[in-house]
């Protein structure tokens, strides 16, 4: 690893003698790695900000919200474009320090078609206090305490249902407690303020940020479930469905981007999950740090799954920071790390830091040459706790315990690679990479098997052990491509050659269980995954999948050369019929037999030696606001 670290700083030292730096620098447009999907592209919505008194006004936040989160800051002409948004309705919300807030404005998206806007913001005085709104709810320009034809305040369209519901006891009281926090033509600003007087300055102050911030958020209320085969579904046997509870929360400023994201499970097994991160807008240095944290707590009755934690509980931490400078319009280099820890693990702490340069040989095209070089440790069973970077985050929802007395050891992966991407006419990617990994105690997780002493254990329930160390090198090709209003796709065919060093430590152990592993010689292994984004015309069913297939899947008996196939759907549909004030409701469903959410520079084993890897079936609704 001290030589590949050594190779990287001479080719950087290199590089950036023999790129001359121009004049004037100019971020570049990194094109996103092909192997990665986004949402189809339809079209712009764009639009120019002034202030009350008909000026342009620059470095305001517009952000919409829909099928997808996008954020721009204004230019000096007040003039700003949201590119390239999927199809459907976007809630638009514009946003400055010193302004006041104004009602956000909902915005349809079709194909061939790009929206044009006008937004205007008045400068708040000093003694104006800013209000607590509804989701989707903002202040207008009419007096205070005026009211329409059709009897609706400043509250909106939430208040105005609220006030006109049919009478009962309950909700004469509700209507009655609506009357009193919207007199004045504010729905909650006025009680928080008084509140706020109360009790003094700390609380006004807390209020005023959170009214000053445009936040956009996600609620997520989820139920999943494991099983084996479909008629799992339909047996007491089967692992018992639990409900997830998911919230997410972003905040574009014309400095950076902030977003939060939690969730918490219940059950015999209740555990929760947190992160935040920072990402530094779009600049010649750019930068992103975030944090997790996970917990998980069992009261099940698993005998192995107790003995593995001490306390009954398990807690996982993890910081990490990554930063990218952008020396010329033609060579940038990044560089980061990753700190985690796990209470479970002997050796607790794990670092894993990462680096990379990224040359454009040539002046007036897209072709990038990219080489990376990274160090990854990966705790058994860390899944469990580290959220994906996009996407719903959900809590630990299984247990695990060590298959052998050595207990719980990190994987360590050796990572170099040389890439090279180029986007040609028809918005078609095509990328080629040569890599190398070295890998020591590669993971192996076991589903349903049998220990002495013990029953069979459920889908609710894994082992983890070491499968031993080897090394690899091979190469891959891939394609991606977008077809304008019908669906963005793209597929990866990689192979590589891998050597086995030496014998598992865990081989007694795994032999116990009846599995186990062939080593000293060479495998091939080729692989093949095609992912897949669009959108159905009218309905506004947005479907994602993911397909992965690979001759090197493990079996039981631990050899190599089975053809396998993972997959991951999801299926959103959006409820038109139940917005309200900008709220838009979905329906999610989702399946899934991938059990490893990172496919991307970690070891080519992770996915491969999950043995009898279960499917997971999630559904519920998701709120946007």
């Amino acid at each position: 690893m001290t030589r590949h670290f050594a190779f990287f700083g001479l080719a950087v030292g290199m590089c950036a003698v023999a790129v001359p730096a121009p004049a004037q620098t100019v971020p570049p447009i990194r094109p996103s790695p092909v192997s990665q999907v986004t949402a189809i592209q339809r079209a712009d919505i764009q639009g120019i900000v002034r202030d009350n008194q008909g000026q342009p006004l620059e470095g305001v936040v517009v952000s919409a919200l829909g099928p997808t989160t996008a954020s721009v800051v204004s230019d000096a002409n007040g003039r700003f474009i949201l590119r390239r948004l999927p199809e459907g309705s976007y809630l638009v919300r514009a946003h400055r320090q010193g302004y006041a807030l104004v009602r956000s404005q909902l915005v349809q998206v079709r194909q061939a078609l790009n929206p044009t806007m006008s937004v205007a913001l008045t400068l708040r005085s000093e003694t104006e206090q800013p209000t607590i709104l509804a989701a989707g709810v903002g202040p207008v320009d009419q007096p205070s305490g005026a009211e329409t034809g059709d009897d609706v305040r400043d509250g909106g369209e939430v208040f105005w249902r609220l006030r006109h519901l049919k009478r009962g006891v309950l909700k004469e009281a509700a209507v009655g407690l609506v009357d009193s926090l919207g007199a004045g033509g504010t729905f909650l600003g006025d009680s928080l303020g008084d509140l706020g007087a109360a009790v003094g300055s700390p609380t006004r102050l807390a209020t005023s940020l959170l009214a000053d911030v445009p936040w956009n958020g996600q609620l997520d209320l989820l139920t999943s479930t494991s099983f084996d085969r479909p008629q799992d579904l339909l047996s007491m046997q089967t692992w018992i469905p639990r409900g997830v509870a998911f919230l997410a929360l972003e905040a574009p400023m014309p400095s950076g981007h902030w977003a939060m994201r939690g969730a918490l499970r219940q059950g015999d097994l209740s555990s929760w999950v947190l992160a935040g991160s920072y990402r530094r807008a779009p600049s010649t240095h750019r930068y992103e740090a975030g944090l997790s944290y996970g917990a998980q707590r069992y009261l099940g009755g698993n005998a192995d799954a107790l003995a593995s934690v001490s306390d009954g509980s398990r807690n996982a931490g993890v910081l990490y920071a990554y930063d990218n400078w952008t020396l010329s319009p033609r060579f940038s280099v990044d560089y980061g790390a990753r700190y985690a820890r796990y209470d479970y693990l002997a050796e607790r702490n794990l670092f894993s830091p990462r680096a990379g340069v990224t040359f454009a040989p040539l002046t007036d095209d897209s072709l990038k040459i990219r080489a990376t070089v990274a160090r990854k440790t990966a705790a058994p069973g860390a899944d469990e706790f580290v959220p994906p970077a996009s996407g719903v985050s959900l809590p630990p929802e299984r247990t695990f315990s060590h298959l052998s007395r050595r207990g719980f050891v990190a994987e360590r992966l050796d990572h170099v690679e040389l890439a090279a991407e180029r986007e040609w006419a028809g918005e078609v990617v095509t990328g080629v990479r040569v890599f190398r990994q070295a890998v020591e105690d590669q993971t192996i997780t076991l589903f349903g098997i049998t220990t002495p002493g013990t029953i069979d254990t459920n889908l609710g329930h894994y082992y983890l052990a070491s499968a031993g160390d080897f090394t690899a090198r091979g190469w891959g090709v891939s394609v991606s491509r977008t077809i304008p209003g019908l669906v963005e796709a793209s597929i990866d065919y990689t192979t590589a050659t891998t050597d086995w060093t030496g014998r598992s430590p865990d081989a007694r152990a795994l032999g116990r269980a009846g599995v186990s592993l062939a080593s000293g010689r060479e495998r091939r292994l080729h692989d093949l995954t095609t992912s897949v984004v669009g959108t159905v015309p009218v309905t506004d069913t947005r479907v994602f999948v993911i397909v992965k297939v690979n001759s090197g899947f493990v079996e039981v008996d631990g050899t190599g050369g089975h053809a396998g196939t993972r997959f991951d759907l999801q299926v959103s549909q959006s409820l038109p019929f139940m917005q309200v004030s900008g709220i838009e409701w979905e329906m999610l469903v989702g399946l899934r037999s991938l059990f490893r959410d990172d496919l991307l520079d970690s070891s080519i084993y992770d996915e491969l030696l999950v043995l009898r890897s279960p499917k997971q079936l999630v559904g519920g609704v998701t709120v946007r606001f």
